[in-house]
């Protein structure tokens, strides 16, 4: 039996056209937005590891082409735009709710390995949305097509405007958005925004008898759960903390944590935690400053010039400044300094200070150095593209003949877990005279290279200026030296640098045991 013709819709006044093409923009950005910002939410649960970008635009991708297919099977069945804002409206409501359960989602994924974790938690927050609004481009064409002799210019004209849509999405995103508002805010008001196009519509052009009541009620009840989640977001992870500062960057969140009594004083990237301070005595009371910055002297005559890649809060690159050193810092997140002076003691007026990648600096750079010291995170591990044969080699260029390169690292001696600290071994041992590992046991590997034959120990570590609590960490860190087993590793170039797959299962148990230190009692 035949289905009976769907009746013609009425002609679209101008005005609605020109809603459809900019309701066509705002979903094309929105779409970016939820992708990008949503691995940026997942980030302090599942890490940054390409298994994370991966399943987000998996998922984003799987969305579109179910929100293609969905979006003309609804409307080959009605042309009437109800249907579309319901969807976009619906949408807006699914993502405020992702702003409170994120966490709530992600910590269930975490019994997940990591890719299939990532996976799913992109799958349970984001493709229902993603679906939702990839409806929009095969709705929009369909009621724009009066006669199918001009469908290729609504067409291109439709996609011409999604995708500048989705561009102005992405520059929000990455140079507006992320740098300057949480991201439950960004989120939160990406589904406001989101919301108020349909209701925008449903109130202007809705016809005789259609009820506002059950859309204001979704609406009221996406304001709701998406305030919750940015009020519960901005809560200290503990009792006994006091969130001091907060600020998002293109790298993160950044937070300043302090005890209650202000014994300590901590800085955490992503809730990770990059330095514990004791503001009355201004020292670090975590032991890898103390194994950068002892490691390099122990290790070379005098220090007159060093380089620091990575910052962090800059308590190592102050140390040898207060020994006469002229130091040369290159960090990648500029947000950082600012926080490092005002709540970390740092004076940028006695440093050299370069905002940039550290990779490029080096490859630039004519000056020599006495000590290279490479302390840069991404997340709970290394930048890939610093811990390569050529980057190595570029480093060493930059070194005196006696120089020393020392780099903080997480690492296992473990068989079966080594694959990065055996890899990192070997690529070291490929450009270096020679390379030496000192690790304490408490997690940090320290590993220490020179362009010379052998390294000397020249000169003694003053254990006693260290903070207290981390003196017999030291000690045990300049004694324990390791070797690792050269069959377990590789040496990674640029072209060949597996570590994020072979090093999964430790980064994923790192990140599972710091996600859960985190959860609400």
């Amino acid at each position: 039996m035949k289905q009976p013709a769907a009746s013609a819709p009425a002609p679209l006044s101008p005005g609605l056209r020109r809603f459809l093409y900019g309701t066509a923009a705002t979903t094309g950005a929105a779409i970016l937005v939820v992708e990008i910002l949503g691995a940026k939410m997942l980030s302090p649960y599942v890490g940054t590891s390409h298994f994370v970008w991966t399943a987000q635009i998996a998922v984003t991708l799987i969305s579109l082409a179910a929100g293609y297919w969905f979006g003309g099977w609804l409307v080959d069945r009605s042309q009437n735009l109800r249907r579309l804002y319901t969807c976009i409206l619906l949408a807006g409501l699914y993502l405020c709710f992702t702003v409170p359960f994120t966490s709530k989602v992600a910590f269930w994924c975490l019994q997940f390995p990591l890719a299939v974790g990532s996976l799913l938690a992109s799958l349970f927050l984001f493709f229902v949305p993603l679906t939702l609004l990839a409806t929009v481009g095969p709705f929009v064409i369909r009621v724009l097509t009066s006669v199918v002799a001009g469908v290729g210019g609504t067409v291109g004209r439709l996609s011409a405007i999604s995708t500048l849509g989705s561009v102005l999405g992405t520059v929000l995103i990455g140079y507006v958005l992320i740098p300057f508002l949480p991201n439950s805010t960004t989120m939160f008001i990406t589904a406001g925004v989101l919301m108020a196009v349909a209701a925008l519509y449903l109130l202007i052009w809705r016809e005789e008898g259609d009820s506002l009541g059950i859309p204001l009620v979704l609406v009221g009840v996406g304001v709701l759960a998406g305030w919750s989640g940015v009020r519960a977001d901005a809560r200290p992870p503990a009792e006994y903390m006091e969130e001091v500062a907060r600020r998002n960057s293109n790298f993160g969140l950044m937070q300043v944590l302090e005890s209650v009594g202000g014994l300590r004083r901590y800085y955490l990237n992503d809730y990770l935690t990059q330095n514990t301070y004791d503001p009355d005595t201004k020292q670090s009371v975590s032991l890898f400053t103390y194994g950068l910055h002892g490691l390099a002297g122990v290790y070379t005559e005098q220090i007159k010039d060093v380089l620091c890649i990575g910052m962090g809060v800059g308590i190592v690159p102050m140390e040898f400044a207060h020994e006469g050193a002229k130091v040369d810092v290159v960090e990648i997140n500029g947000a950082v300094v600012g926080v490092a002076k005002d709540h970390f003691d740092l004076e940028p007026e006695k440093l050299n200070i370069t905002i940039g990648d550290g990779r490029q600096f080096v490859n630039a750079a004519t000056k020599q150095y006495d000590a290279v010291i490479l302390d840069a995170f991404l997340g709970d591990s290394s930048p890939s593209h610093l811990m390569t044969q050529e980057a190595f080699t570029a480093m060493r260029r930059v070194l005196r003949p006696n120089g020393v390169l020392v780099i903080n690292s997480f690492g296992d001696f473990d068989e079966g877990k080594d694959y990065f600290t055996a890899s990192l071994h070997k690529t070291l041992k490929s450009v270096f005279g020679d390379v030496r590992i000192h690790a304490s046991g408490n997690g940090n590997v320290f590993f220490v290279a020179t362009p010379a034959k052998e390294l000397k120990q020249r000169r003694t570590m003053n254990i006693e200026a260290m903070y207290p609590t981390v003196r017999q960490q030291a000690r045990d860190a300049l004694a324990g030296i390791k070797e690792t087993d050269p069959k377990s590793g590789i040496v990674l170039t640029d072209d060949f640098n597996p570590v994020d797959f072979h090093d999964a299962k430790n980064r994923e148990q790192f990140r599972r045991q710091l996600a859960f230190s985190m959860k609400p009692k």
